[in-house]
């Protein structure tokens, strides 16, 4: 049943940064940009975080197998649309339907996985589980690579779909109903709000790449969003039945847990969107050798996952956080260091290692230690904060990383206006990479209040 489950979740998320690796292509197939084209990654990630908070409420009025036949429905779809689509608009949309499976089947996974193991097996199972959220986003690009290479970009969504309709087949019957039906109010405002205030903030961070500050499409949104997303958080405080159950913040290691996990995401996002940009583009190698390059890091991080869940159990998170978090920010420093349009292959190759290690560090332990302080009935919250501010977290990287690539380059063309086309997107790479360290750096500061949840 956790197979079946973190099997379907595993090709969602694969699918998070799936078509990074294939980004040049569909930019030149459908004549649009950089800040346009990130919007396949960004759109499908908030797409995510929006749908999260109200799969918290799904798991309360329908069935563990509804919900996973709904996932499924949504997916198989998406992928049609997406591997059909004739334009840019279609290629979209197919996304954010796609991305309706994955927002519905993430909470269903993490709910029934604390439900079914016990406690003193739960270390072990998250960081399997680890395996599946850093493996499946870190892998995508690698995968993808090859396929764009071989078969073309929109082969992505046809591979997607046979493992989709295989799990139809093979997955369902493993399915047991665990979940307690409740059926809670739906409260359609704490929807809308949610809605706006998430869709807002991450709309002005990717406009950010095209437009100033000053421009009213940046700071309008900024302002609609944070506004909506405090009135939510009023209104949860209020409601008998939240849709999020806020009250979770109350636990200070599970607060501390979900600003590490929030980080150690949008790290992974950002990188994952930056590098094969940068590897296509500036050190012009094709999608199978771009890809083949990150594939040792993200191989390191699926066999070292489950590992560092053990570790976790055994020595708890005070020292393993910040190890994690001070290779990531050693990595980032190694980025900025060696970046330019004729880094050796090896360079990056060896820098991504060193990232992906310390990525296995912090996912799991940050995330099961903050949830190892909940009681049994808020569970289900825990969850949907979560897995809602993990995909936040990835929106916000690769917008940010796209927005910071660019002003990079247009800082770098004003000092250099004859400047090579290859050099130029390695120097807006590596100004990325700037932002990316103090964020790693500003993890590992916060990794050393931790304190080990017994439970």
């Amino acid at each position: 049943m956790a197979f079946t489950l973190m099997f379907g979740a595993f090709i969602g998320l694969f699918g998070e940064t799936a078509l990074n690796m294939a980004l040049t292509n569909i930019m030149a197939d459908f004549s649009i940009n950089s800040a346009t084209a990130q919007w396949l990654t960004t759109g499908y990630l908030l797409t995510l975080g929006i749908l999260v908070p109200v799969s918290s409420l799904l798991i309360r009025w329908f069935t563990t197998k509804q919900l996973l036949v709904a996932s499924l429905a949504f997916s198989i779809a998406g992928s049609l649309l997406a591997g059909l689509a004739p334009s840019f608009a279609v290629l979209f949309i197919g996304r954010v339907v796609q991305a309706i499976g994955t927002g519905i089947l993430l909470p269903l996974m993490m709910n029934v996985i604390l439900l079914i193991f016990p406690i003193h097996k739960r270390g072990a199972v998250m960081g399997v589980m680890g395996l599946v959220i850093t493996t499946a986003p870190a892998i995508g690009p690698a995968l993808s690579g090859l396929i764009v290479d071989t078969l073309g970009w929109s082969y992505i969504f046809w591979v997607s779909l046979l493992f989709y309709l295989g799990l139809i087949v093979f997955g369902l019957k493993q399915i047991d109903n665990v979940s307690q039906i409740t059926k809670p109010t739906i409260d359609v405002i704490s929807i809308v709000l949610s809605t706006v205030g998430f869709g807002g903030v991450i709309y002005s961070l990717s406009t950010m790449a095209e437009k100033s500050l000053t421009s009213a499409y940046v700071y309008l949104p900024l302002v609609v969003g944070f506004v909506s997303l405090l009135l939510f958080a009023v209104r949860q405080f209020k409601m008998k039945q939240p849709m999020i159950n806020l009250r979770v913040f109350k636990y200070p290691m599970f607060t501390l847990g979900i600003v590490l996990l929030f980080i150690g995401m949008f790290l992974i996002l950002s990188t994952a969107i930056l590098l094969p940009l940068y590897m296509r583009t500036s050190l012009l190698v094709s999608a199978a050798v771009a890809g083949l390059v990150l594939l040792p890091g993200s191989a390191l991080n699926a066999l070292l996952s489950p590992v560092i869940g053990m570790l976790s159990d055994r020595f708890g998170v005070k020292t393993i956080l910040p190890i994690g978090f001070l290779l990531t920010a050693s990595s980032s420093v190694l980025f900025i260091i060696i970046i330019s349009a004729e880094t050796p292959i090896w360079q990056v190759v060896i820098a991504f290692l060193i990232f992906f290690v310390g990525i296995a560090m912090i996912i799991m332990p940050a995330q099961t230690n903050g949830l190892n302080e909940l009681p049994r009935e808020l569970y289900a919250d825990g969850s949907a904060v979560t897995n809602t501010l993990q995909q936040i977290a990835g929106a916000t990287g690769t917008a940010l990383a796209i927005t910071f690539m660019i002003h990079g380059e247009n800082l770098f063309l004003e000092a250099s206006p004859s400047a090579s086309s290859v050099d130029v997107i390695a120097e807006g790479t590596k100004y990325a990479f700037y932002f990316i360290a103090g964020f790693a750096i500003t993890g590992f500061i916060a990794s050393l209040f931790v304190k080990r949840v017994r439970v």
